[in-house]
């Protein structure tokens, strides 16, 4: 199992579009608002960390993502 966290800064008032839109990737297993540094934390969870790296760019690819910052946990 590949666990890792994204964490998504969002274009102004598109936060919860996106959390919205989140749930719906089948490799998300949570994603929440956040108040910080970065708007939204993802959890992704993947068998192989080629899906794990798909899951990722499929969550860069979505509109009004603005940046990322990939944390992979490490067993």
């Amino acid at each position: 199992m590949h666990i890792g966290f994204i964490l998504l800064n969002c274009d102004l008032g598109a936060e919860e579009y996106i959390v919205e839109e989140l749930k719906q990737m089948p490799k998300v297993k949570n994603a929440h608002l956040t108040y910080g540094a970065y708007d939204v934390i993802v959890e992704v969870n993947t068998e192989e960390q080629k899906d794990f790296e798909k899951a990722v760019a499929d969550i860069r690819k979505l509109s009004r993502v603005v940046s990322t910052m990939t944390l992979n946990v490490i067993n």
